[in-house]
C-alpha cells in the first residue's frame, strides 16, 4: 500500500486531491489544524513540534511515506509598509517554514521513487501590488522546491512544484486582509482587493488543480514546475519576451487599484 501525506487536506485543493488519490488506492494521511485521529492528524505546520509528532505517528503506524504534498497555506493582502510585522512573520511561518518542516521530517521516511509536491502559486511567477508578502512566500516555496530537487535527486526522491492560478476555494474568504492606508495609498489598497475578489466566479475549480497533481504523481520523472491554467501559461511565456519594467508597469496599472 502506498502512503500519501497531504497538509491541509480537509478542504479545497487538498481535499479534492485526497479523494482522487484514495481512488488510486493510496492511503492518505491528512495533516491539518482540525485533524483528529491516526489518518487525520492535528498539525499546525508552522509549529515544528507538531510536525515532528505527526511524522512520528506516521512512522510508527506505516514506517514509510511514498508521497508528500505540501498544500497548507493562506493568503494576506495589504501594503507591505503597513502590514504588522507579526502578521508578515506568520505567513512565512505557515507558507514557507511549514513546507520546510514537513520536508525535513518526512524525507527520512522516503525511499527511491518517492515524491514531494509543493503547492506554490501563479503569484510566485507574477507579482501583484498589495499581495507582496503572499507572492514572496510562494516564490520561496518555488525556489525551495528546485533546490530540494537537486539535493534529493541522487537518492531518487523526486521534488516538484505546482503553480495554480485563481481557484474557487475558501482561500479568498480566509485571506488576511489589511486595509490600513494613509494619504500616499489612499483607497488603492481596498480598490485593488475588491478588484481581485470580484473575479471569484471566474476562478478554476479545485478538482482541476487536483487532477494536475495526480498526473504528476503518476509520472516517473515530473517536471520541476507545472503551471495550472492556460492563461497563466501563456502569460508566463509572454513575460519572457518583454522587459521586466514593462511587465511590472502593465500589472501595476491593471491590479494596483488605480481608477
Amino acid at each position: 500500500m502506498k502512503i500519501a501525506v497531504i497538509t491541509g487536506a480537509s478542504s479545497g485543493i487538498g481535499l479534492e486531491t485526497k479523494k482522487m488519490l484514495e481512488k488510486d488506492d493510496y492511503l492518505v494521511v491528512d495533516l491539518s489544524r482540525n485533524g483528529s485521529g491516526v489518518n487525520s492528524i492535528h498539525c499546525d505546520v508552522s509549529k515544528e513540534e507538531d510536525v515532528i509528532n505527526a511524522f512520528k505517528i506516521i512512522a510508527e503506524k506505516y514506517g514509510k511515506v511514498d508521497l508528500l504534498i505540501n498544500n497548507a497555506g493562506y493568503g494576506i493582502s495589504g501594503a507591505m509598509e503597513l502590514i504588522p510585522s507579526e502578521k508578515a512573520r506568520n505567513i512565512f511561518e505557515v507558507n514557507v517554514f511549514g513546507v520546510l518542516y514537513c520536508c525535513k521530517h518526512c524525507l527520512p521516511l522516503m525511499e527511491k521513487n518517492s515524491k514531494i509536491i509543493n503547492i506554490a502559486s501563479a503569484m510566485a511567477l507574477f507579482p501583484l501590488p498589495f499581495r507582496g508578502l503572499y507572492a514572496s512566500s510562494k516564490s520561496a516555496v518555488l525556489m525551495m522546491s528546485d533546490c530540494l530537487r537537486m539535493e534529493c535527486g541522487d537518492f531518487g526522491v523526486k521534488v516538484c512544484s505546482v503553480c495554480p492560478g485563481d481557484v474557487k476555494t475558501n482561500f479568498t474568504k480566509n485571506r488576511v486582509k489589511i486595509y490600513e492606508t494613509n494619504e500616499r495609498y489612499g483607497n488603492r489598497i481596498q480598490s485593488a482587493a475588491d478588484g481581485v475578489d470580484s473575479r471569484e466566479d471566474k476562478r478554476m475549480s479545485p478538482d482541476k488543480v487536483a487532477k494536475t497533481i495526480v498526473k504528476l504523481v503518476k509520472k516517473k520523472n515530473p517536471k520541476p514546475t507545472t503551471i495550472v491554467g492556460f492563461k497563466y501559461k501563456v502569460l508566463y511565456v509572454l513575460t519572457k519576451f518583454f522587459p521586466k519594467r514593462m511587465v511590472l508597469g502593465v500589472i501595476g496599472k491593471f491590479f494596483g487599484g488605480k481608477k
